[in-house]
C-alpha cells in the first residue's frame, strides 16, 4: 500500500510520501562541505590532534573547507555561563559546519573528559535551530597500546544522541606514539590508509546529504505536533 491510505492514524494530513525530487535534487549548491574538527587532548604532542590534522589534510585535498576548535581554556560544562567566549566559539563553529570529525584518545577505556566537555557544551537546540541535526560525523580514536574501539563506540552513542548522521567507517590507531614522526606527521601505514578511507566516506555522505538536510530531518511526529498547535490556536481565536 502507498500514501495516506496506508496510515491508520487520525493525522493523515501530516503523512507524506517520500519526495524523491527533494532527496535527489539536481540543484546542488556546489559549495565546499564545511567540516569541523574536534580533538580530545591538550598535550603538546597530542596524537588525537595529530590524527585530526592528518584527517583535515585529506578533507582539504578532497575539496572541504576545514576548521578546528582548540579546546584549551574551554571551561567545564556548567562551570561558566554560555556567554563564555570559548563556549560561544564552539557553538558558532558547530552551527557553521556541515559535518564534524571527533578524534579522541582512549583513556581508562573511555574518551577523555576534554572530548566529552566539548560535546556537552553543544546544545541540541539553539532557539529554533538544532545545530547538529542531520549533519554528518566521523569518529576516530588513538590508543596508547593495542587497538581498541571503546572510545569510538562511545562517540557513536553521543553522535546518535546529537542527531548526527554518523558514518559507518571509523578509525582506531594502535600504539599511536609509534605512528607519528617528530613533526607530528603520520607515517605511511594501514592506519593512515584507514583515516583516508574514513575521510573519503565522510565527504561522500556530506556531499550527498548537505543540500537535502532539512528535508531528511523533517519528521511526521513534529508535523503532527505543529498541526495540533496550529489547530488549537485557530480554535481559540474562533472562540474569542
Amino acid at each position: 500500500m502507498k500514501g495516506v491510505n496506508a496510515l491508520a492514524d487520525p493525522e493523515q494530513s501530516c503523512f507524506k510520501d517520500i519526495d524523491r525530487e527533494a532527496l535527489f535534487s539536481p540543484n546542488h549548491s556546489g559549495e565546499a562541505p564545511r567540516i569541523l574538527m574536534l580533538y580530545g587532548s591538550l598535550r603538546e604532542r597530542s596524537f588525537s590532534r595529530f590524527a585530526a590534522e592528518e584527517a583535515a589534510r585529506v578533507l582539504a585535498a578532497l575539496g572541504a573547507e576545514v576548521r578546528f576548535f582548540h579546546p584549551r581554556d574551554l571551561p567545564f560544562p556548567d562551570a561558566a555561563p554560555v556567554e563564555h567566549p570559548k563556549v560561544q566559539e564552539l557553538r558558532e563553529l558547530v552551527t557553521w559546519c556541515d559535518g564534524m570529525v571527533w578524534s579522541t584518545p582512549e583513556r581508562h577505556g573511555a574518551m577523555t573528559g576534554i572530548m566529552k566537555a566539548q560535546i556537552d557544551w553543544i546544545p541540541l537546540s539553539l532557539g529554533s535551530v538544532r545545530p547538529t541535526q542531520g549533519k554528518t560525523l566521523a569518529v576516530m580514536q588513538v590508543c596508547g597500546g593495542s587497538q581498541s574501539f571503546n572510545a569510538v563506540n562511545q562517540l557513536r552513542i553521543l553522535g546518535r544522541w546529537m542527531r548526527l548522521l554518523t558514518i559507518p567507517n571509523q578509525s582506531s590507531v594502535a600504539k599511536a606514539w609509534d605512528e607519528f614522526d617528530e613533526a607530528g606527521r603520520m607515517k605511511p601505514s594501514p592506519y593512515y590508509n584507514r583515516i583516508v578511507d574514513v575521510m573519503e566516506e565522510l565527504m561522500k555522505f556530506t556531499v550527498l546529504t548537505k543540500d537535502s538536510r532539512d528535508y531528511m530531518v523533517d519528521r511526521y511526529s513534529e508535523r503532527v505536533e505543529s498541526h495540533a498547535e496550529l489547530s488549537a490556536r485557530v480554535n481559540q481565536s474562533s472562540a474569542t
